[in-house]
C-alpha cells in the first residue's frame, strides 16, 4: 500500500492497518521541490505488530529525542554507557538504545514504557498534522523484541482531538518547536505561583522548545502549548526559533568564520570524486575523498569533518552500512550526512533517512544544488581558499553531465 497523503489521510491509512491487523511498517515523507532539487523535510516511520503500534519516530538517527527523555529520569548520561555493538542488530538507533538502556538495568521497564508511549504520541501528533507528503506500508516481519504494543483506534482519537484544540492557538502559537522566552518577568511572577514561575523561568530561555518541554516534563504538546498560550496571547511570553539548532553553522556570522568548513567525499568513483574537489575547492571549501569506502572510516576519523558525503551503491561497503556505522559513534551522531545515488525513489530517501542520513542528492547533480545544501548546513566555504581550476572543473562537469536538469 502507497501513495500520497493529499489522496487518503493518516488517520485513514492506521484504520486500515489496525482493520487488517497488520504487521509491518509505515513510511511516510514529506518533501517540496525547489528547481531540479527535491530538498527532502523529515520523515517518519511507524512499526506494527497485529495492528498494534510498537514504536514511531523519525528516520533520522537522532538521540535527541531519548536524552530529552531520560533527563526527567536524570539518566541522560547513561547513554554514554552503552556500546555500539549493543545496538548493532536494530533497525533503528533510538529503540535500539532504549531497549540496551533496559537491559542494562539503566532504566526501569516502567520507564521504558513511558518513554515509548511519549515518543510514540509525538510522532502521530506530528503525521496526524499532515496534508501532504507520500507514504509507504511494506508488510514484514515486527521489530522486535518489543516492550509494548499501543491499541491504534483509542491513540489516534485522542491525538486527533489534540490536533483539533492546536490549530486553535494559531496564529500565536504556530509550530510544537516553537521555543518560549519572558518578556515581562514582573507580570508573569504576579500572576503564576511562584513554583510555576520558576519552572518557567527555568525553561523559557528561548533555546527549548514546548515540545522539548513536553517531553521533559512527561506531558503532552498541547497540555504545554495551552498552559503558556495566555501569556503568549498577553505579549508576556514570547515565541521564538532556537536557529543554533536548526543548521550547525548557517546561523554565524560568516564573515568571522576563517576556518573553511571541512567536508569528506567518499565515492568509488575517481571521476564523481575529483569533480567534487573541484567543485567544493574553488568555492573555499576545505576537501579530502576517499574512493575505498573501507579507507574512508580512518579519513573520517583523522579529518573531524563539518560535512560528509557518501555515495550509496559502492563495493566492499554500501553508503547505507557505513552510515548507520558513523552513526553508532558518538562523534558522528551529529554530523550532517549527505546521500550521493543515481537513484530516484521514496524507498532509497526513506532507507537513507533510517540510517542516519540527513539528506539525500541524485546523481547528476549540478554545483548550485550541491552548494546549496552545504550552505544550509555548514554556511558558506572560505573565499580565501578559492583556486583557479575553472578549465578543469569545467572538462569534468561535462563528462559527468552534472548539469543536466
Amino acid at each position: 500500500m502507497q501513495g500520497q497523503l493529499s489522496e487518503i489521510d493518516t488517520r485513514s491509512i492506521l484504520q486500515l492497518i489496525e482493520l487488517g491487523q497488520r504487521t509491518g511498517e509505515l513510511l511516510v515523507e514529506t518533501y517540496s521541490a525547489q528547481g531540479a532539487t527535491q530538498i527532502t523535510q523529515p520523515s517518519w516511520f511507524v512499526f506494527f505488530l497485529n495492528g498494534q503500534i510498537i514504536y514511531a519516530g523519525e528516520t533520522e538517527a537522532d538521540l535527541s529525542r531519548l536524552t530529552d527523555h531520560l533527563r526527567r529520569y536524570k539518566a541522560e548520561s547513561s547513554l554514554d554507557q552503552i556500546p555500539a555493538s549493543s545496538i548493532a542488530n536494530f533497525t533503528t538507533q533510538e529503540y535500539g538504545y532504549l531497549w540496551a538502556l533496559l537491559e542494562h538495568h539503566l532504566l526501569t521497564p516502567a520507564q521504558g514504557r513511558n518513554i515509548l508511549q511519549g515518543m510514540v504520541q509525538e510522532t502521530l501528533f506530528d503525521l496526524l498534522s499532515l496534508h501532504h507528503g507520500a507514504f509507504m506500508f511494506e508488510l514484514g516481519t515486527p521489530l522486535t523484541p518489543q516492550l509494548m504494543t499501543l491499541e491504534i483506534a483509542p491513540l489516534v482519537a485522542r491525538i486527533i482531538k489534540q490536533v483539533q484544540e492546536w490549530k486553535q492557538l494559531h496564529p500565536y502559537l504556530q509550530s510544537p518547536d516553537q521555543c518560549p522566552v519572558i518578556a515581562n518577568a514582573s507580570l508573569l511572577r504576579e500572576a503564576l505561583p511562584e513554583a510555576t514561575f520558576q519552572t518557567l523561568d527555568h525553561y523559557a530561555d528561548g533555546q527549548t522548545s514546548m515540545r522539548q518541554m513536553a517531553r521533559y516534563l512527561n506531558r503532552d504538546i498541547l497540555t504545554v502549548a495551552k498552559a503558556i498560550y495566555p501569556y503568549v496571547q498577553r505579549g508576556w511570553l514570547q515565541l521564538t526559533y532556537n536557529s543554533s539548532k536548526i543548521e550547525h553553522r548557517s546561523s554565524l556570522d560568516l564573515s568571522s568564520v576563517t576556518e573553511p568548513p571541512k567536508i569528506v567525499c567518499i565515492d568509488d568513483s575517481t571521476t564523481v570524486c575529483r569533480a567534487v574537489e573541484f567543485m567544493l575547492n574553488r568555492n573555499g571549501y576545505e576537501v579530502s575523498t576517499a574512493e575505498n569506502p573501507l579507507d574512508a572510516l580512518s579519513l573520517v576519523f583523522q579529518v573531524q569533518p563539518d560535512l560528509i558525503l557518501c555515495d550509496i551503491a559502492m563495493s566492499h561497503l554500501d553508503g547505507y552500512e557505513l552510515c548507520a556505522m558513523l552513526r553508532q559513534t558518538a562523534a558522528f551522531r551529529q554530523i550532517p550526512i549527505i546521500m550521493l545515488t543515481g537513484k530516484e525513489g521514496f524507498l532509497d530517501r526513506v532507507k537513507a533517512r533510517m540510517v542516519g542520513a540527513t539528506d539525500y542528492l541524485t546523481k547528476p547533480f549540478g554545483e548550485s544544488e550541491l552548494l546549496m545544501l552545504l550552505e544550509k548546513y555548514v554556511g558558506r566555504g572560505n573565499p580565501e581558499r578559492v583556486t583557479s581550476t575553472q578549465q578543469i572543473l569545467d572538462a569534468l562537469e561535462s563528462e559527468l553531465n552534472l548539469n543536466t536538469p
